[in-house]
């Protein structure tokens, strides 16, 4: 399986509309090779950057139940049910570093079944929930620096 976006390319610059203090919707995803056995797809967006300022590695987005049918998720799209973030909010909240440039990750798993939890689910009822089911994973890493208004 693979992952990518067409706006920018595996460790490259996510461009900044796609940031917290701009627009703020999910940049495009396209998802390749997904097992035939998969039911559902489910994507986890977070920061492993933010665990230096923030103390944890912190999660923009989780979005699962997403139909294996949907190979391409477009710009501000959200084809399955969104969960809570760690800023509080239920849906895509982009990437705003405090202190510099980080990395985020986008992690697109392949599900053998539908997970069936409620909209607003935290990322450790997901996490929970997806235990023995993934089939498959993978990632694509963009950067975003912060931006001085």
């Amino acid at each position: 399986m693979d992952v990518s976006s067409p706006v920018f390319d595996d460790g490259g610059e996510i461009p900044e509309k796609y940031g917290y203090p701009r627009e703020n919707v999910n940049p495009p995803l396209v998802v390749a090779d997904i097992p035939e056995e998969a039911s559902t797809l489910c994507i986890i967006m977070d920061d492993p950057d933010a665990l230096e300022p923030a103390g944890k590695i912190w999660l923009h987005w989780t979005i699962w139940d997403i139909p294996t049918e949907v190979d391409e998720i477009n710009e501000g799209d959200s084809p399955g049910t969104e969960g809570e973030t760690d800023f509080r909010n239920t849906g895509y909240d982009g990437p705003n570093p405090p202190d510099g440039e980080h990395t985020y990750v986008f992690t697109v798993y392949a599900l053998d079944t539908k997970l069936g939890l409620e909209e607003g689910a935290s990322r450790e009822e997901l996490e929970e929930a997806m235990e023995g089911h993934v089939l498959e994973k993978a990632s694509l890493e963009g950067r975003f620096p912060k931006i001085e208004d």
